[in-house]
């Protein structure tokens, strides 16, 4: 395997829950809880070794029941998503398994993200569409089955354009009837990428343009891969240098008041989650405790050319600085 340049690293990688979630589909009942994050600090971040190889693993997301891990893989040199599976939450990740050929292709699909009800998956693909890549949405009937995904449908125009659309992440409203698609939106083929938000149906159909988020996004640096908590309290995303953070880029984080507050200015939240190496596409868990993200730091799965592959982490935090998981 050649060495991989820094352009080849970030394009690889190119109060009570809003839904009780007591439904047939989703009988887990994921919690927000009347819990406050404010205090809470997170655990050095773990290497997921039963997933991660020599190849790129990245932009992963946990189902809602977190028994179930979407990411993107290019084990078998076509980046694909694939999914592991657990017994229960403290039980090992079995071996990835490809989603195949009804969502994975000869082109790239990549940025897995469910719905909190578990019925849709969205991605992105460079397969032919409207631009570079584009967002498509995939829909299931059985939730406790990973490989019941439809045909891809391709998001209109108001989130996908002639070019680069990717990262996907859908975020349920308290309304009725409303919904979120946040994601990156830059360039075809560059790294300028900036932080969007669309609506859109429940059902995940475009309903009105896509947004620029001022607030979130920085004049110069590359802002991409958002996921927002499931109150639409905070949303982490990853920022490429110069931006003042600790390497080439990092996760950083905004907070806001309600769901219909302007974000906060991003803070970078330093180690242990950040180091000198590639932090990139963060996601939580739905119930706020569990970040996955990406990273080549030390203690990642050696590449055949002997260099850190990119791997999925993950870390937890406390409740109420507690110290409680």
């Amino acid at each position: 395997m050649k060495p991989v340049s820094i352009a080849k690293l970030v394009s690889l990688v190119s109060f009570t829950l809003l839904v009780a979630c007591e439904s047939e589909s989703a009988p887990v009942g994921i919690r927000l809880e009347t819990m406050s994050f404010a205090n809470s600090e997170w655990s050095t971040p773990v290497n997921l070794t039963a997933i991660n190889t020599g190849a790129a693993e990245a932009q992963a997301t946990l189902s809602p029941d977190e028994l179930s891990l979407y990411f993107q893989s290019d084990r078998t040199g076509d980046p694909d998503i694939w999914v592991s599976q657990r017994a229960c939450r403290e039980c090992d990740w079995e071996p990835p398994v490809s989603l195949g050929p009804i969502i994975n292709t000869t082109f790239i699909e990549n940025g897995p993200a469910l719905s909190i009800d578990g019925h849709q998956l969205f991605f992105f693909s460079n397969r032919p569409g409207a631009g570079g890549n584009d967002i498509y949405v995939s829909r299931r009937t059985n939730t406790h089955d990973d490989f019941d995904w439809g045909p891809p449908e391709m998001l209109g125009p108001d989130v996908n354009t002639a070019g680069d659309e990717n990262a996907p992440h859908y975020q349920q409203s308290a309304e009725p009837g409303g919904a979120e698609l946040y994601f990156t939106r830059g360039p075809a083929g560059t790294q300028g990428q900036d932080l969007y938000a669309a609506p859109v149906t429940r059902n995940g159909a475009t309903a009105g343009p896509a947004v620029f988020l001022s607030e979130l996004n920085h004049p110069t640096a590359n802002d991409a891969a958002p996921a927002v908590r499931t109150d639409g309290k905070e949303i982490w995303f990853h920022r490429g240098a110069p931006a003042g953070g600790l390497g080439l880029a990092d996760l950083w984080v905004s907070t806001r008041g309600n769901a219909n507050d302007p974000w906060s200015t991003p803070e970078n939240p330093g180690a242990p989650l950040n180091s000198a190496a590639f932090e990139q596409q963060p996601s939580l868990s739905f119930d706020g405790r569990t970040l996955v993200f990406t990273s080549n730091r030390p203690g990642s799965v050696s590449a055949p050319n002997g260099l850190p592959s990119l791997d999925i982490w993950m870390s937890t935090r406390t409740v109420n600085g507690k110290g409680e998981p």
